[in-house]
């Protein structure tokens, strides 16, 4: 997949619009502007905008969004404005604009991290496959051992009745969006409610999408990590939670061809290390309890399935015209089985 591409029909930005507004913004003449679309991801849009040869990449919720705290601008700009400072490969936000009759949306503006973004295929030696899934868990270690409350971040969320917040929140949000029956999704969500872990007390600041299609890696060395994208879900929660949803991307055999063939993460990796030593390799650089991890990883095949939910959704609404999307509701009754194959092996 081309990194951009010209913008989808029905997704386009008012260039004259924009370009007036970012010459106010910054106070500075723009001769010529370029924008151009990451076609990867489905949620929040994502542009490459360039201008006196200077690139940047600009965020604006989806068309069709009903779910606005889903994809609030605002707050994943504040989140960055803070975390990059503690956080290197958090990107520096530039502006934020409020103002919807600029693009049709809120949006912001950030730096753009350089690098590779790996969807399906590896492209580095094979025999660095290991040494990057170490990075990638490292990393995730790392974020969670941020001293949210001295970045200012401690506003983000309410850890006390996280887990069950999540829980219920999810499920709510996959009944809202319900357009076919998954009885393993069915039962996956009466199962997750009835033993949400009551005694938790570790708390963290969570990425909530932590896959390696939203991690930039060194062109010349894949166990650097340069960039950490899509902050949109970002709060203070269940360290474990997140780590749950890191698994439930992360397919193996079993899952069959069309799941493993997902761009969430590069299969070389999927076929050479199992999920349980992705959860070793996290409990070693954290240094946490993991012994409930399928309750977690149960968790975030659940989230995982009421996403592409919600996708679907959107589609099936006529809200977007992607075809990418058309067949988002199988994924959600694949992920249904492999949930409840979970629960039944309580692994």
């Amino acid at each position: 997949m081309p990194e951009t591409n010209k913008t989808r029909k029905g997704e386009e930005l008012d260039l004259g619009s924009l370009r007036d507004y970012l010459q106010t913004a910054l106070g500075r003449e723009i001769d010529s502007l370029e924008v151009l679309q990451f076609p990867a991801g489905s949620s929040n849009l994502t542009y490459s905008v360039s201008f006196d040869n200077d690139d940047y990449v600009l965020r604006r919720p989806p068309f069709g969004n009903q779910v606005k705290t889903a994809h609030d601008m605002s707050r994943e700009f504040r989140v960055l404005s803070r975390l990059s400072h503690v956080y290197r490969p958090a990107p520096v936000p530039l502006l934020f604009c409020d103002d919807e009759s600029v693009i049709g949306s809120e949006f912001f503006l950030m730096e753009r991290r350089r690098g590779v973004i790996v969807r399906g295929e590896w492209p580095f030696k094979f025999d660095r496959a290991r040494e990057s899934a170490l990075t990638f868990m490292q990393n995730l270690a790392d974020l969670h051992s941020i001293d949210y409350e001295a970045a200012g971040l401690a506003d983000l969320g309410r850890p006390e009745g996280y887990a069950r917040r999540q829980v219920e929140g999810w499920s709510k949000r996959y009944l809202k969006s319900k357009t076919d029956d998954w009885p393993e999704i069915e039962n996956a969500i009466k199962w997750l409610n009835e033993e949400i872990p009551t005694t938790e007390t570790d708390t963290a600041l969570v990425h909530n999408d932590y896959k390696f299609d939203n991690i930039v890696l060194d062109p010349a060395d894949p166990t650097n990590i340069v960039g950490v994208l899509d902050w949109e879900m970002a709060t203070i929660g269940s360290p474990l939670m997140d780590l749950g949803t890191t698994l439930g991307y992360w397919m193996s055999a079993e899952a069959g061809e069309e799941m493993m063939s997902m761009p969430f993460n590069p299969r070389v990796l999927m076929e050479q290390i199992s999920r349980e030593e992705l959860v070793s390799m996290y409990a070693e650089a954290s240094g946490r309890d993991v012994s409930n991890v399928a309750y977690y990883y149960v968790f975030g095949t659940f989230k995982i399935a009421v996403i592409a939910q919600q996708i679907y959704y959107r589609y099936a609404m006529g809200f977007t015209s992607d075809e990418r999307f058309a067949h988002f509701n199988q994924f959600v009754g694949t992920l249904g089985r492999i949930a409840s194959r979970a629960i039944e092996r309580n692994d």
